[in-house]
């Protein structure tokens, strides 16, 4: 499986509300996770973990970004509990707006 180059599988992320995550998907085989809670008008991230077999190819911080974006795009502020959401936004200065 190549996830690096042009053979890419398909890629998918979606929020799950029910489990409070946003989860990754590749080839509808689920691959990673972001756990989520909300707390009043700030969403916590307590915890982001991939498939160990998976990890070195972006896929953590796909999925990151894009629960940060669907964050910033609810109109709540971060909590990045998670020392990888936290080192994340530390490298990418166009999220930190979203700190709580």
């Amino acid at each position: 499986m190549d996830i690096d180059g042009q053979q890419d599988g398909m890629l998918a992320i979606t929020r799950n509300d029910g489990a409070e995550r946003y989860e990754i998907r590749l080839d509808g085989e689920l691959v990673g996770l972001a756990d989520y809670f909300d707390d009043g008008e700030v969403r916590a991230f307590p915890h982001t973990e991939v498939d160990p077999a998976l990890r070195g190819h972006g896929l953590a911080g796909k999925l990151v970004g894009h629960a940060l974006r669907d964050t910033r795009a609810a109109g709540l502020k971060v909590d990045p509990v998670c020392p990888y959401v936290a080192a994340f936004i530390r490298r990418h200065p166009e999220y930190r707006d979203l700190l709580a």
